[in-house]
Protein backbone atom coordinates (compact mmCIF):
# COMPACT_ATOMS: atom_id res chain seq x y z
CA UNK A 1 0.00 0.00 0.00
CA UNK A 2 1.34 3.42 -0.93
CA UNK A 3 2.16 6.05 1.65
CA UNK A 4 0.86 8.77 -0.68
CA UNK A 5 -2.00 10.82 0.79
CA UNK A 6 -1.63 9.01 4.11
CA UNK A 7 -1.70 11.19 7.21
CA UNK A 8 1.48 10.99 9.21
CA UNK A 9 1.29 9.14 12.53
CA UNK A 10 1.42 10.92 15.87
CA UNK A 11 4.93 11.27 17.21
CA UNK A 12 6.88 12.96 19.97
CA UNK A 13 10.67 12.83 19.74
CA UNK A 14 13.74 14.54 21.12
CA UNK A 15 15.63 16.84 18.79
CA UNK A 16 18.89 18.72 18.67
CA UNK A 17 18.27 22.21 17.28
CA UNK A 18 20.51 25.27 17.32
CA UNK A 19 22.62 24.09 20.25
CA UNK A 20 19.71 23.00 22.41
CA UNK A 21 17.54 19.98 23.03
CA UNK A 22 13.79 20.13 22.52
CA UNK A 23 10.76 17.95 21.86
CA UNK A 24 9.12 17.93 18.41
CA UNK A 25 5.62 16.50 17.90
CA UNK A 26 3.16 16.02 15.07
CA UNK A 27 1.40 19.17 16.27
CA UNK A 28 4.57 21.17 15.45
CA UNK A 29 4.39 19.97 11.84
CA UNK A 30 0.75 20.74 11.11
CA UNK A 31 -0.09 24.03 9.40
CA UNK A 32 3.13 24.29 7.37
CA UNK A 33 4.91 22.39 4.64
CA UNK A 34 7.43 19.87 5.90
CA UNK A 35 10.32 17.86 4.53
CA UNK A 36 11.20 14.80 6.61
CA UNK A 37 14.71 13.76 5.58
CA UNK A 38 15.60 10.29 6.92
CA UNK A 39 19.23 9.19 6.74
CA UNK A 40 21.07 6.10 8.03
CA UNK A 41 23.31 7.42 10.79
CA UNK A 42 25.45 10.20 12.20
CA UNK A 43 29.24 9.93 11.77
CA UNK A 44 28.92 8.30 8.34
CA UNK A 45 30.17 9.24 4.88
CA UNK A 46 27.29 10.20 2.55
CA UNK A 47 24.99 11.63 5.25
CA UNK A 48 27.00 14.79 6.07
CA UNK A 49 27.20 15.67 2.37
CA UNK A 50 23.41 15.48 2.10
CA UNK A 51 22.76 17.41 5.30
CA UNK A 52 25.25 20.12 4.32
CA UNK A 53 23.55 20.37 0.90
CA UNK A 54 20.19 20.89 2.65
CA UNK A 55 21.70 23.38 5.09
CA UNK A 56 22.91 25.50 2.18
CA UNK A 57 19.33 25.77 0.82
CA UNK A 58 17.57 26.00 4.20
CA UNK A 59 16.67 29.68 3.80
CA UNK A 60 15.01 28.90 0.47
CA UNK A 61 12.92 26.14 2.07
CA UNK A 62 11.96 28.49 4.91
CA UNK A 63 10.91 31.15 2.37
CA UNK A 64 8.41 28.55 1.09
CA UNK A 65 7.05 28.03 4.63
CA UNK A 66 8.66 24.58 4.59
CA UNK A 67 10.50 23.25 7.64
CA UNK A 68 13.12 20.55 7.27
CA UNK A 69 13.46 17.81 9.87
CA UNK A 70 16.38 15.46 9.45
CA UNK A 71 15.78 12.09 11.13
CA UNK A 72 18.07 9.21 12.01
CA UNK A 73 17.94 6.41 14.54
CA UNK A 74 20.62 8.13 16.62
CA UNK A 75 19.90 9.91 19.91
CA UNK A 76 19.75 13.68 20.26
CA UNK A 77 22.99 13.41 22.26
CA UNK A 78 24.74 11.80 19.29
CA UNK A 79 23.36 14.56 17.01
CA UNK A 80 24.96 17.14 19.32
CA UNK A 81 28.28 15.28 19.42
CA UNK A 82 28.31 15.10 15.61
CA UNK A 83 27.49 18.80 15.41
CA UNK A 84 30.31 19.63 17.81
CA UNK A 85 32.99 17.92 15.67
CA UNK A 86 31.77 18.33 12.07
CA UNK A 87 32.10 21.59 10.12
CA UNK A 88 29.43 20.37 7.67
CA UNK A 89 26.91 19.59 10.43
CA UNK A 90 27.60 22.89 12.18
CA UNK A 91 25.94 24.60 9.19
CA UNK A 92 22.57 23.00 10.02
CA UNK A 93 19.84 25.32 11.31
CA UNK A 94 16.98 22.82 11.03
CA UNK A 95 15.96 20.38 13.80
CA UNK A 96 17.70 17.01 13.87
CA UNK A 97 15.17 14.49 15.17
CA UNK A 98 16.25 11.52 17.26
CA UNK A 99 14.56 8.20 16.54
CA UNK A 100 16.64 5.66 18.53
CA UNK A 101 13.77 3.14 18.72
CA UNK A 102 13.06 3.42 14.97
CA UNK A 103 9.39 4.21 15.63
CA UNK A 104 9.30 7.12 13.15
CA UNK A 105 11.33 5.20 10.58
CA UNK A 106 8.84 2.33 10.86
CA UNK A 107 5.86 4.69 10.52
CA UNK A 108 7.37 6.06 7.30
CA UNK A 109 8.31 2.53 6.17
CA UNK A 110 12.05 3.27 5.89
CA UNK A 111 13.35 1.21 8.83
CA UNK A 112 15.98 -1.35 7.82
CA UNK A 113 15.31 -4.25 10.21
CA UNK A 114 18.59 -6.00 9.40
CA UNK A 115 20.80 -3.02 10.24
CA UNK A 116 18.58 -1.16 12.72
CA UNK A 117 18.89 2.11 10.79
CA UNK A 118 16.73 4.28 8.54
CA UNK A 119 17.03 4.14 4.77
CA UNK A 120 17.43 7.40 2.82
CA UNK A 121 13.81 8.56 2.65
CA UNK A 122 12.56 12.03 1.71
CA UNK A 123 8.93 12.89 2.48
CA UNK A 124 7.09 16.09 1.57
CA UNK A 125 4.16 16.68 3.93
CA UNK A 126 1.42 19.21 3.23
CA UNK A 127 0.04 21.55 5.93
CA UNK A 128 -2.74 19.05 6.68
CA UNK A 129 -0.15 16.44 7.67
CA UNK A 130 -0.46 14.20 4.60
CA UNK A 131 2.38 12.69 2.60
CA UNK A 132 2.18 14.09 -0.92
CA UNK A 133 5.58 13.06 -2.30
CA UNK A 134 8.30 10.66 -1.24
CA UNK A 135 11.29 8.68 -2.42
CA UNK A 136 13.48 6.07 -0.77
CA UNK A 137 17.02 5.35 -1.90
CA UNK A 138 19.60 2.73 -1.05
CA UNK A 139 22.08 3.77 1.61
CA UNK A 140 24.96 4.36 -0.81
CA UNK A 141 23.21 7.00 -2.97
CA UNK A 142 23.02 10.63 -1.85
CA UNK A 143 20.14 12.99 -2.64
CA UNK A 144 20.09 16.45 -4.24
CA UNK A 145 18.69 19.32 -2.14
CA UNK A 146 17.98 21.40 -5.26
CA UNK A 147 15.68 18.65 -6.57
CA UNK A 148 13.93 18.38 -3.20
CA UNK A 149 13.38 22.16 -3.19
CA UNK A 150 11.99 21.98 -6.74
CA UNK A 151 9.61 19.23 -5.67
CA UNK A 152 8.34 21.28 -2.74
CA UNK A 153 7.79 24.21 -5.11
CA UNK A 154 5.89 21.99 -7.56
CA UNK A 155 3.77 20.43 -4.79
CA UNK A 156 2.90 23.88 -3.47
CA UNK A 157 2.04 25.12 -6.97
CA UNK A 158 -0.30 22.21 -7.62
CA UNK A 159 -1.91 22.62 -4.17
CA UNK A 160 -2.59 26.29 -4.96
CA UNK A 161 -3.59 25.79 -8.63
CA UNK A 162 -5.49 22.48 -8.56
CA UNK A 163 -6.48 22.74 -12.22
CA UNK A 164 -2.86 22.85 -13.40
CA UNK A 165 -0.08 20.27 -13.23
CA UNK A 166 3.70 20.53 -13.47
CA UNK A 167 5.56 18.71 -16.25
CA UNK A 168 9.01 17.15 -15.94
CA UNK A 169 11.77 19.53 -14.87
CA UNK A 170 9.21 22.24 -14.01
CA UNK A 171 10.51 25.17 -12.01
CA UNK A 172 8.62 28.29 -10.87
CA UNK A 173 7.83 30.47 -13.87
CA UNK A 174 7.83 27.59 -16.37
CA UNK A 175 4.78 26.58 -18.37
CA UNK A 176 2.35 24.20 -16.74
CA UNK A 177 -0.18 21.77 -18.15
CA UNK A 178 -3.94 21.50 -17.80
CA UNK A 179 -5.18 17.94 -17.32
CA UNK A 180 -6.37 18.17 -20.92
CA UNK A 181 -2.64 18.34 -21.80
CA UNK A 182 -3.05 21.85 -23.22
CA UNK A 183 0.01 24.00 -22.52
CA UNK A 184 -0.71 27.19 -20.62
CA UNK A 185 1.45 30.16 -19.72
CA UNK A 186 3.21 30.63 -16.45
CA UNK A 187 1.22 31.92 -13.51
Amino acid sequence: MSLLHREIADFSVHAFHINTFKIVTKKDVLGAWTLFFFYPADFTFVCPTELEDLAELYDQFKALNCEIYSVSCDTHFIHKAWHDVSKAIQKIKFPMLADPTGKMARAFDVFNLTEGIAERGSFIINPQGKIIAFEVLAGNVGRNAHELLRRVQACQFVAEHGDLVCPAKWTPGDKTLKPSLELVGSI
